[in-house]
């Protein structure tokens, strides 16, 4: 198995693209005769309907098929899909004529084919790219989801797509236009990103029924988003509504896969269908001309995997245009032109006009009155984790490349596939886990290939910075000396290396620019050990017991009956701290772990000064106080019954891997009485609760922590009643929300959330449960004038307050059924022959809301999400070759990697290898200006301080993804509607019919497809629903001058290397090293 590994990872550096190191300035500059962008568009003609035909695929990077099977075109009797044929007649077809035009998204499948072409036809595609008839719309290694992805990942793979795309193809190769028409809901954050990155405007799919009717109606369906309350105008971004999803019109789908009639223009042949098909298509876009606000339609012509043979679409979109545009002759004014979605933009923008503002997101998401988008949001627990991992070791090992005095021949290769890894794990397919259970392993063996791949870079590194010159004196040779392993089922608590040594090291690298504290767990036989710290300073320990429940897991082959706890302080900054670890077999009898005496009849509390929990005797959380007041608040385990149906009509929905629908919104408690036993010592203090015999948990809390852990083990969940079950957490308390919650967009800004209301027109919820279910990336929170309550998570779950003062969060989910949008297969995960288990944690945080008199409690959640997020990573050695005196004496136990620490509300985001002798750097303000009186202010520092260690030549800013000058970079303007109430001033008030079909939206659609079942108007509801509102009303207060901003400093700094950070502010530089 390890040499078929090695293979692999040899075969990645053989086949790595050559980086070009011949151009310091990275962005490349184009062909001065270049053609592309908004040059290349075809003209439109004055006083007609422009409709721009936009002839594209939808490549799903893994979805039925795993991302080769999708790419070779293997599995055919699962879905008839081979990338490379599509890439490969597209091309054919657009050097055929120039006036064609084509736009590709997803940079993984694109590379991928590019690496296999000659290099007379890679300059022909560049030629393509150049003239604008090949355009590149998106950009990132996948088309990433948006509710279950977190900012940082979502970033990152943008920014490597298009720095692949620059380095391959110049600014031509650029995207100016985000492509998001398939995930299944949209968040502000990601439209904020989008616009920091330099993008003109977006376009998307999916939205929830209600709200297209609604902006149809209203002609809302393009608008300007305001993607922040703490950016400004920065981070607004130009977006559209699709009208159609993302596939042709009824009846013009012209691919093979497709059944529709192609245009038959023989002029003697009896199937001569040419007027029926202009005249369809008229009457499509006349209709459709009715919801927008300009004398231009964008109409997409394609689907999922469509241009396997691009003649057969082409030839007939030839016919399309000619025989449409010939009708001009007689008055028609429609006119119909190959067009991409920039060209569309730019005509938008050419227009002249004002648009509508949205302020809220678009979730959540449901496509019918019982189909409610948000099982995604907790589908799939253990791999939406093993993302959350990925990510932090990505993070590591990028830090650690930028740090190593040299780098090995593979280093690049290594870092390049877990770069291109993880943006395939944020498709909109994967991280949701909406994909088939085969596809789901195939995603989790690429990332466990992908974490050994820079798991082998991060052990040169370290072993580099460790060792330094006394490498060859210890070994003689060139070799690792140090193993720096990583124990990946520390989860479950369990690691070779400390189960089977009596002697090992563990390095502990903080990937944050602040120094930290952290509460370390380690797998250990027996309780009988001692710690020293990097000066060989002996470490105060606690010895706790593995709960009983990890224990009896039949799969868990561990020798680990207890967990050494230890807090490691003060380790560095972007470094690390390695501690001795060593069984002491003189270690009396009274270490070991012992229960405290059960109690009967009155409560059990756990705690410390700052935080302390209360146990009724039923063994539930009851009480918990904090900042000097006592709060009711309990937590439960409950589980939905999940609906079952034939999904033949709205009512008869299944809940699915997509679909959230509990049957007849009914749950159930997992237990009315708990198991409980307390074990406390001087560094932590734990609760071990046994609820049944699938669900357990520890909650415990540390001696210094200002907030609590819920550590819970849930599974396999049980099926023997036939029965689907969707497995929740619930926090119950006395705050008085009236409604209210907040939960998280990606990571980042808090959104507010209201219980059966949406901001943008009056909701008619059909389904009471899921209807209010959120997606929670990291963090839900309620309050009232008096009190907080706020549950940070370790992964993406969906969440909600569905009464008043509780939340609740979906930890797992096992179904017996289908929900009909494709999949075709239950989410019924198992493992070793019985169902999933999945382990997470809950952080618990409790206090005043508003009065607190230091730091607030939303800037310490702030900080723990920061640090939950990307706590040190554990690296693991085997001492069994040196004593303790001479691991002192011979390695080098601390080092950090930045001269000066930054503020805890500072996050250094990105520090990386990029092109040669560059860094990329991302600096982060993580406080809203709401967040904290004090804290929630600008910051100022010089970067060469922080980075003093790098010998720096240059700096210069770039957009949010590192692939263009900021000050070069100029992004289309778009003018708001004027202040006042508007919301008739585009709209139609005519009725067109008494009841509607609903588009369909399963996938993948082959034509397009409207549900059979005809909906009465009345509950789409576009003419009650409307909101008569002003402008300005929004949910929060846009901060568009002076007096809602940080003031400034008015004089500039002419230092380049001092920069400052309004909260929620993203700097990205290009960091020029000697």
């Amino acid at each position: 198995m390890f040499n078929n590994i090695r293979a692999w990872l040899a075969l990645l550096f053989i086949s790595s693209a050559t980086i070009n190191y011949a151009e310091l300035r990275h962005i490349r500059k184009t062909d001065p005769e270049a053609k592309c962008g908004y040059a290349s568009c075809h003209p439109t003609k004055p006083n007609m309907l422009n409709v721009h035909l936009v002839a594209h695929t939808h490549d799903d990077v893994g979805w039925l098929k795993t991302v080769d099977q999708y790419y070779y075109g293997s599995e055919t009797l699962i879905q008839k899909a081979g990338v490379q044929y599509i890439i490969d007649s597209v091309v054919a077809s657009l050097l055929k004529d120039p006036a064609k035009r084509f736009i590709y998204v997803e940079s993984a499948f694109f590379f991928k084919w590019w690496k296999e072409q000659t290099p007379e036809l890679q300059e022909q595609v560049k030629m393509l790219v150049n003239e604008g008839r090949l355009e590149f719309i998106g950009g990132a290694w996948s088309m990433n989801d948006e509710a279950t992805t977190h900012y940082q990942s979502t970033i990152d793979q943008f920014a490597w797509g298009l720095r692949k795309l620059n380095d391959t193809f110049g600014e031509c190769g650029r995207p100016r236009v985000g492509w998001q028409i398939d995930p299944f809901g949209h968040s502000r954050e990601m439209a904020s990103m989008f616009a920091q990155m330099g993008f003109d405007g977006m376009f998307f799919g999916r939205l929830d029924y209600q709200d297209k009717d609604e902006r149809l109606m209203t002609k809302k369906a393009e608008m300007i988003w305001h993607g922040s309350a703490n950016l400004a105008e920065k981070a607004d971004l130009f977006t559209g509504a699709l009208y159609n999803n993302y596939q042709a019109p009824p009846g013009f789908c012209f691919d093979i896969l497709c059944a529709d009639q192609p245009i038959i223009d023989g002029k003697h042949s009896p199937d001569n269908n040419v007027k029926q098909k202009i005249d369809a298509f008229f009457e499509f876009v006349t209709k459709m001309s009715k919801g927008y606000r300009t004398p231009n339609l964008l109409i997409t012509m394609g689907e999922d995997f469509h241009y396997q043979n691009a003649d057969m679409w082409y030839k007939n979109l030839d016919k399309l245009i000619k025989y449409a545009n010939e009708r001009q002759a007689n008055g028609s004014n429609i006119n119909l032109l190959y067009s991409t979605p920039s060209c569309y933009l730019k005509s938008l923008h050419d227009a002249g006009i004002s648009w509508p503002t949205k302020s809220d997101d678009f979730f959540p998401y449901a496509s019918d009155p019982h189909a409610y988008w948000t099982g995604y949001f907790s589908s799939r627990p253990t791999l939406k984790r093993y993302e959350r991992d990925g990510n932090h070791f990505l993070q590591v090992c990028k830090q650690l490349g930028a740090l190593t005095p040299k780098q090995s021949p593979e280093f690049e290769a290594h870092l390049g596939f877990m770069r291109e890894t993880m943006g395939i794990m944020q498709h909109h397919d994967a991280v949701t886990g909406t994909e088939k259970q085969k596809v789901a392993l195939d995603y989790a063996k690429r990332l466990s290939v992908a974490i050994r791949a820079c798991g082998a870079n991060m052990r040169n590194i370290l072993n580099t910075l460790s060792l330094g010159s006394k490498q060859n004196e210890l070994d003689g040779s060139k070799n690792n000396v140090l193993e720096f392993k990583t124990c990946t089922l520390l989860n479950i608590s369990s690691c070779s290396v400390s189960e089977t040594n009596e002697r090992f090291a563990l390095t502990l690298y903080n990937p944050l620019a602040h120094s930290t504290n952290e509460y370390v767990r380690i797998p250990v036989p027996d309780y009988k050990y001692i710690v020293l710290d990097h000066a060989g300073k002996r470490v105060p320990t606690q010895v706790v017991p593995v709960p009983k429940a990890l224990i009896q897991i039949k799969h868990r082959k561990s020798s680990a009956a207890f967990e050494l706890v230890f807090q490691a302080t003060q380790l560095p900054p972007v470094g690390y701290k390695t501690y001795y670890i060593e069984k002491n077999s003189n270690a009396t009898r009274s270490l070991a772990p012992t229960a405290m005496p059960k109690k009967s009849s009155s409560y059990t509390s756990i705690g410390n000064k700052q935080i302390k929990l209360t146990f009724d005797t039923n063994g539930f959380l009851s009480q918990v106080t904090a900042d000097e007041m006592t709060r009711m608040i309990s937590q439960e385990f409950l589980y939905y019954e999940a609906a079952v149906g034939d999904n033949r009509e709205f009512l008869n929905r299944s809940s699915g891997a997509y679909i959230f629908r509990p049957y007849k919104n009914k749950y159930h408690f997992a237990a009315d009485q708990v198991d409980i036993v307390v074990y406390k010592g001087d560094l932590v203090q734990e609760v071990h609760q046994q609820f049944n015999e699938w669900i357990s948990q520890v909650v415990r809390v540390y001696s210094d922590s200002n907030h609590a852990e819920f550590e819970w083990l849930v599974g396999p969940i049980p099926i023997d009643d036939k029965m689907g079950k969707e497995v929740i957490t619930r926090f119950n308390s006395d705050i008085e929300s009236n409604g209210i919650f907040y939960t998280d967009s990606n990571g980042r800004e808090m959104l507010k959330r209201q219980r059966d209301h949406r901001d943008s027109w009056y909701v008619r919820i059909h389904e009471a449960v899921s209807g209010n279910y959120y997606p929670v990336t990291a963090k839900i929170a309620l309050e009232d004038k008096l009190a907080r309550m706020a549950i940070l998570t370790d992964r993406a779950q969906g969440g909600s307050s569905l009464k008043d003062g509780a939340l609740e969060l979906m930890v797992h989910r096992r179904l017996l059924h289908d929900d009909a949008f494709g999949v075709d297969e239950s989410l019924n995960e198992t493992e070793y022959g019985a169902g999933l288990i999945a382990r997470g944690k809950h952080h618990l945080f409790v206090g005043q809301s508003h009065l607190r008199p230091s730091i607030s409690l939303q800037a310490l959640e702030r900080v723990a999400q920061l640090e939950t997020l990307l706590p040190s990573w554990r690296f693991f050695s085997n001492m069994s070759a040196f004593s303790s005196t001479q691991w002192l004496s011979k390695f080098k136990n601390m080092y950090t990697g930045i001269a000066s620490a930054l503020p805890k509300h500072i996050h250094l985001l990105t520090l990386e290898p990029w092109h040669h002798n560059e860094l990329l750097v991302r600096f982060e303000h993580i406080l809203e200006q709401q967040d904290d009186p004090i804290l929630s202010k600008y910051v100022q520092f010089n970067v060469r301080d922080v980075l003093s260690g790098f010998n720096i030549q240059n700096m210069r800013e770039t957009t949010l993804d590192g692939n263009a000058w900021l000050d070069e970079h100029q992004r289309l303007q778009f003018v708001p509607d004027a202040a006042g109430e508007d919301y008739n001033s585009y709209a139609t008030f005519s009725r067109a019919a008494k009841s509607v079909h609903l588009l369909r939206a399963d996938k993948p659609q082959l034509d397009a497809l409207y549900s059979s079942e005809a909906l009465p108007a009345g509950p789409l509801a576009a003419e009650s629903n409307r909101i008569k509102r002003s402008v300005e009303s929004k949910h929060f207060t846009m901060h568009r001058g002076g007096a809602h901003m940080h003031s400034k400093p008015v004089k500039q700094a002419q230092d380049k290397y001092l920069i400052e950070l309004s909260p929620m502010e993203i700097r990205t530089f290009v960091v020029y090293l000697g």
